[in-house]
């Protein structure tokens, strides 16, 4: 089993659940970036728990693209939350307010930084797989020839 791998679907699951936590049990509203993270995030649970059981590298061709932009998302909305000069451009214009904090663990620890973190967890672990994806085949076509 490929502990990268592994790790990568476990960052993914935390993320699912624990936006689940905060929007069922808490009851806190996701506001429009929230539930744009969430799209890049839910599927990634299940892709990575497929290729976990079926210890498939070559995943990454199809994660990566969900969790860069997850990431970029999830980015931006702690920027908007921690620079109050981004509010000017904040997206949110009805409902809650992407700028809101639900959470400030710590001071600093909001709920898009526990995005940032677990798509940049994902994201490392990807470009991890595809480099030594890359070594092994570099290694078996020396070996050939």
């Amino acid at each position: 089993m490929n502990k990268t791998l592994l790790l990568s679907w476990i960052a993914a699951i935390f993320a699912t659940l624990g936006s689940l936590y905060f929007s069922e049990v808490m009851h806190f509203i996701p506001c429009t970036l929230c539930w744009y993270q969430r799209i890049f995030m839910y599927p990634l649970a299940i892709i990575l728990g497929i290729a976990v059981y079926r210890n498939d590298t070559e995943i990454y061709k199809y994660v990566l693209p969900l969790s860069i932009i997850g990431l970029l998302i999830s980015g931006y909305h702690t920027l908007l939350q921690k620079l109050p000069a981004l509010t000017q451009f904040e997206m949110c214009t009805t409902g809650v307010p992407c700028s809101k904090d639900y959470i400030n663990w710590l001071g600093f620890i909001t709920i898009p930084m526990l995005a940032f973190a677990a798509f940049s967890i994902i994201t490392v672990c990807m470009v991890i797989i595809a480099r030594n994806g890359e070594k092994a085949t570099h290694f078996n076509n020396k070996k050939s020839n």
